[in-house]
C-alpha cells in the first residue's frame, strides 16, 4: 500500500462564517418556505465536514470532481481521495490538487486540505474505500460521500449542511441527481443518457413527493451524520459503516440509518451530475447490479446472516418499482402475443380505446421532462415521441428479467466485477435478453401453429379481457400521477 501523502489529519478548526442571503431556486414559495427559514436562521457554521471520494479508474473525471468541491460556496474542511484497484492515471491526476487550499467564497475565507491515498489492491472495492475514508473523517460532524465521477453545483454542500444542521433527527441527505449530457457523443450514447436522465427524474420526483424521504442515500453525493453512522455500527454490531452484505451498499446503509431512528432525506435544492452509462453493455451491468442488490435486501439470509426487511419503509419504493416493472412486462408481452395471434387468424378488430394508454404515457413523460431543472430539447422529444421512451422501457424490462432470473437461480455472481468488466467493454451478457426473446418468439409461434382453431379462439377470448383490465388499471395509475401536484419541485 502506497501513501502519496501522509495520513495525518488536518486540524479541526471552528470557523465562524456569515451566511449570505439565499436566492430561492424555484418560483413556488410554498414548498421552500421552511427550508429558506433554515437558511435565514443560520448565522454561523459550527459543523465540520470531511469529504471522502472513493475512486476506481476515474482519470477522465477525477480532476473535475475535485475542482467542483474546491469551487463550493461551503468547501469541505478536508477532502480525502481514496484510490483503489486502479490501473489508470487517477492517482497522478488527483495528486495535482493535493495539499492545503485557501479559498475565498461568498461565505468568506475558507480553508481545506486535499489528501490522496492509493490503497492499492482492495478486495472490498468501493465498500473498502469508503470505510478507509471513514476512519480518516470519523471525528468530523459530517461525512460527505462523493463518487469519483460526480460533479455538484456550487451550492450543493452549503444546502446539504444547512438542512442537516437544522434537525438532529436527520441521518443523511442526498442531492438531486441527473447526468450532464453535453459532453456525450454518438447517437446510441445520447439515447441511453437521455433515458437515464428521465429515469433519475422520475425517481427523484417520487422521493420528493413522499415528504422528501429518500429511500436510497446514493453514494454519488450525500452527506451523513457521523453520529448516525456510529449508531448504525453499534446497533448492527459492525466495525465499519459500510458492509459487503449487499451489492448496493448505499441502499443497505440507508435502511440501517432509518432503522436506527434517523431520517433519510433528499434535498430540494442541492444538485449533482453523476456519470452515466454510454453503452448497452455498461448500462446492462449497472442496472442488473442495482436491481439484484435491491432484491437481496427484500429476502432474509441471502448473504450470511443478513436479515431481509421486506416491509421496511425504505423498501416500499423498491416493491412498487418491481411490481410496476412486472406489470409493464406482462402488458407488453401479452399484447404483442395476442395481437400476433389475432392477426394470424384474422380476428383482430381495432379499437380507438387502445390509443388512450399511449396518450396518457406521453402526457406523463412530457410533464416529467418539464420538471427537469436542466432539461433540453432531447429530453422533450424523448417524452413526446414515445418511441424512444418505449425502447428504453424494453431495455429496462430486460434488465429487470435478468436480475430476477439471476436471483432465483441462486447462482453466485460478482456483479461489481461484471459491471467493471462491462465498463471496460468486455462481456456479452447484455445480448442474453435478445437471444431469449428470439427463442421465445420462435417457440410461441410453433406452439400456436400446433393448436386447433377452437383452442386459439379460446385463448384470445380469455386473454384480451385480462390484458384490457390490467391496462385500464395501469392507465389510471399513470393518470393519477399526471394530475398529482408537484409543489414546484424541479428535478
Amino acid at each position: 500500500m502506497t501513501e502519496l501523502l501522509p495520513l495525518t489529519r488536518s486540524p479541526r478548526t471552528m470557523r465562524l462564517v456569515e451566511v449570505a442571503p439565499q436566492e430561492p431556486l424555484t418560483d413556488a414559495p410554498g414548498f421552500a418556505d421552511d427550508f429558506e427559514a433554515v437558511l435565514d436562521d443560520t448565522s454561523v457554521h459550527r459543523s465540520t465536514i470531511g469529504c471522502v471520494i472513493p475512486a476506481y479508474n476515474e482519470e477522465e473525471s477525477i480532476a473535475q470532481v475535485i475542482e467542483s468541491l474546491l469551487s463550493q460556496t461551503r468547501v469541505p474542511d478536508v477532502i480525502h481521495v481514496v484510490v483503489n484497484n486502479t490501473s489508470d492515471a487517477t492517482v497522478r491526476l488527483a495528486s495535482q490538487y493535493a495539499g492545503a487550499h485557501e479559498i475565498t467564497t461568498e461565505l468568506g475565507e475558507q480553508f481545506t486540505e486535499v489528501f490522496v491515498h492509493d490503497i492499492g489492491k482492495n478486495p472490498d472495492k468501493k465498500v473498502g474505500a469508503l470505510n478507509y475514508g471513514y476512519t480518516l473523517v470519523e471525528g468530523y460532524d459530517y461525512l460527505l460521500g462523493v463518487d469519483g465521477d460526480t460533479v455538484a453545483d456550487t451550492k450543493a454542500v452549503e444546502y446539504l449542511e444547512a438542512e442537516a444542521t437544522s434537525d438532529t433527527r436527520i441521518g443523511g441527505i442526498s442531492a438531486i441527481y441527473s447526468i450532464d449530457d453535453r459532453p456525450i457523443k454518438g447517437g446510441i450514447a445520447k439515447f441511453l443518457i437521455t433515458g437515464q436522465r428521465a429515469q433519475f427524474a422520475a425517481f427523484n420526483m417520487h422521493n420528493l413527493l413522499r415528504g422528501r424521504n429518500m429511500a436510497v442515500l446514493g453514494g454519488q453525493f450525500s452527506i451523513f451524520s457521523t453520529q448516525a453512522l456510529r449508531d448504525v455500527m453499534k446497533e448492527n454490531h459492525q466495525s465499519t459503516p459500510w458492509v459487503k452484505d449487499s451489492e448496493v451498499e448505499d441502499s443497505l446503509l440507508s435502511l440501517q440509518i432509518k432503522s436506527a431512528g434517523y431520517l433519510t432525506k433528499i434535498s430540494p435544492f442541492a444538485r449533482a451530475d453523476v456519470g452515466g452509462m454510454t453503452t448497452l453493455r455498461a448500462l446492462d451491468a449497472q442496472q442488473v447490479k442495482w436491481t439484484y442488490g435491491a432484491i437481496e435486501l427484500m429476502w432474509p439470509g441471502q448473504r450470511g446472516d443478513t436479515k431481509g426487511q421486506p416491509f421496511h419503509p425504505n423498501l416500499r419504493v423498491r416493491w412498487l418499482e418491481n411490481f410496476g416493472m412486472l406489470t409493464n412486462l406482462f402488458v407488453r408481452v401479452a399484447f404483442i402475443a395476442l395481437l400476433a395471434g389475432s392477426l394470424s387468424i384474422g380476428a383482430f378488430v381495432f379499437s380507438p380505446w387502445w390509443l388512450l394508454p399511449p396518450l396518457v404515457a406521453i402526457a406523463l413523460n412530457t410533464r416529467m421532462a418539464m420538471t427537469m431543472g436542466n432539461r433540453n430539447a432531447r429530453d422533450i422529444l424523448f417524452a413526446v415521441t414515445l418511441a424512444p421512451a418505449e425502447v428504453y422501457m424494453w431495455l429496462r424490462l430486460s434488465y429487470f428479467a435478468r436480475s430476477w432470473t439471476r436471483f432465483l437461480s441462486r447462482k453466485k455472481v460478482d456483479n461489481w466485477a461484471m459491471q467493471a468488466k462491462a465498463e471496460r467493454g468486455a462481456g456479452l451478457g447484455h445480448w442474453t435478453p435478445l437471444i431469449v426473446v428470439v427463442a421465445s418468439v420462435v417457440a410461441m409461434a410453433v406452439i400456436w401453429s400446433m393448436l386447433g382453431p377452437m383452442v386459439q379462439s379460446t385463448i384470445l377470448w380469455i386473454g384480451w379481457p385480462i390484458v384490457g383490465v390490467v391496462t385500464v388499471l395501469q392507465t389510471l395509475s399513470m393518470f393519477f400521477k399526471l394530475i398529482r401536484r408537484q409543489h414546484g419541485y424541479k428535478v
